[in-house]
């Protein structure tokens, strides 16, 4: 089992919001600010890591016909002791990120990787596949609500005292002083832009080293078989 190939694919290769494309509707709704994104990131890495576990663990004795039903309920227990535990330490946070939180039931790419990965691999392999995939997520969260925050506020970390408490207060940092802030980046439009523009990115950036790797692979084939 390639441990390190499961990680490198959760957290780039198949990145769940940047190549994948699932659970968009909060990755969109909730990176206003990177707060936010960090306290999303975690509830859903939570749920990805135990709920991959669960099933994992029950695969051999699971019958295949109730086995969607059986993922949702083990997804629904993580998420609704994840969200009581949010209530109870993180309370304002919780009800900053509001429905969003129990909807990661419903996350297609939970279920995905439950019935891809999790119901056909063992529970450690299962387990850091679910961290992968829920940290991967996390960076693309962090990444867009970083991005809209500063362009959007000009600050980042902003009301960082809803995760980290008082102590919080001093981790908000002001990057552009005198900005007016720019609506558009707060805005669902402007959500679906820095999307596009970190997929593109991360398009990019893949794409610079494989052309190379890519044509030498190719060249050496093409010689061997001559």
């Amino acid at each position: 089992m390639n441990y390190r190939k499961i990680f490198s694919d959760g957290v780039w290769q198949q990145n769940t919001g940047l190549v994948v494309l699932l659970g968009l509707c909060p990755l969109l709704a909730v990176t206003g600010t990177v707060v936010n994104a960090i306290g999303l990131g975690l509830a859903t890495t939570l749920t990805l890591v135990f709920s991959n576990l669960a099933v994992s663990l029950i695969r051999g004795v699971l019958r295949p016909e109730i086995r969607i039903p059986a993922y949702v309920l083990i997804i629904a227990s993580v998420v609704t002791v994840i969200q009581l535990l949010m209530q109870a330490w993180f309370h304002d946070l919780y009800r900053v990120l509001g429905i969003f939180i129990p909807l990661i039931v419903t996350n297609c790419a939970i279920i995905g990787r439950a019935e891809a990965f999790a119901s056909r691999n063992p529970p450690l392999a299962a387990a850091i596949d679910g961290l992968a995939t829920g940290l991967g997520f996390c960076l693309a969260l962090v990444l867009l609500g970083a991005m809209r925050e500063i362009i959007g506020q000009g600050t980042l970390f902003a009301q960082a005292q809803l995760m980290f408490g008082e102590t919080g207060r001093h981790l908000e940092v002001t990057l552009l002083p005198d900005h007016p802030g720019f609506l558009l980046a707060m805005l669902p439009p402007g959500a679906f832009i820095g999307l596009g523009l970190l997929i593109a990115a991360r398009s990019w950036l893949d794409n610079r080293k494989p052309r190379g790797t890519t044509t030498r692979v190719a060249s050496e084939a093409s010689e061997a078989g001559t």
